[in-house]
């Protein structure tokens, strides 16, 4: 009976001691910043935030629609700068480094993100009275956060999700995760508070964003201001390989164009 106590003991404490560590190193499994991209073709905007300098990526245009972009937690915002030049024409475009990605000092946490892009947004909004407002994955719980909070004309979501922590929860079945995650992005519970028309995308075979996570997205907002385009037969990172895609963004855009 003792060697069995002792066992329960030691693997409580290890238990314990997983935690901590998952608590301790969660934002470095959350945000992966990428490298600077160098592109003497492309024009740069620095925007002050909080201390620090963010390097936004800027596709200029006439006009008074423009669209800002927040990507993933691993990705090249400068990627999409040829894609989304030939995809959206009438939009300027400003692509966000975030803290700590791709030039962009500091470093990453749900509220700086947050505090960046309202930066950002009130810089766009100095120069055009229409802004969509686009996110990617971890950026789609930004886009919503910054929807709920300025009025936007549009908003698209891509590979999207409810709640950051309901997604790990789907990953991580075994820890109390609801009570170590510090940056949760709980877009649902913001989705009432957002008034602009919705376009959520989802990934027919996203392995990382569960479909439940995307749908219970979708199901937050009322039926009549979201539409919901699934794009079969790709995954979490190869969407762009599907026209649908962007197809489907460029559709929803010009409705605003129309009006």
């Amino acid at each position: 009976m003792r060697a069995i106590g002792s066992l329960i003991v030691i693997a409580g404490l290890a238990y314990i001691g997983l935690c901590a560590w998952v608590y301790a190193t969660q934002r470095a499994q959350i945000y992966f910043p990428v490298p600077e991209t160098h592109r003497p073709d492309a024009q740069v905007l620095w925007i002050d935030s909080q201390g620090e300098r963010l390097k936004v990526w800027v596709v200029p245009r006439a006009g008074s629609r423009a669209l800002v972009y927040f990507g993933g937690n691993a990705e090249d915002v400068a990627g999409n700068l040829d894609l989304f030049s030939a995809a959206f024409p009438t939009h300027s475009l400003y692509l966000v480094n975030y803290r700590g990605y791709g030039g962009s000092s500091g470093r990453p946490s749900e509220t700086a993100l947050f505090a960046d892009a309202l930066a950002v947004y009130e810089h766009v909004r100095g120069e055009h009275s229409d802004i969509t407002v686009m996110g990617r994955s971890l950026g789609s719980g930004i886009a919503v956060q910054l929807a709920s909070a300025r009025p936007v004309e549009r908003l698209v979501l891509v590979t999207a999700y409810d709640s950051l922590v309901n997604v790990a929860r789907a990953h991580i079945r075994f820890l109390p995760i609801g009570l170590l995650m510090r940056d949760r992005y709980e877009s649902a519970s913001r989705a009432g508070r957002v008034r602009a028309p919705v376009l959520i995308v989802i990934a027919g075979e996203d392995e990382i964003i569960p479909r439940a996570r995307s749908e219970a997205l979708v199901k937050a907002f009322p039926a009549s201001q979201v539409r919901v385009e699934v794009v079969p037969g790709v995954g979490h990172n190869t969407l762009d390989l599907s026209p649908v895609y962007l197809g489907a963004v460029r559709g929803f855009l010009a409705e605003e164009a129309s009006k």
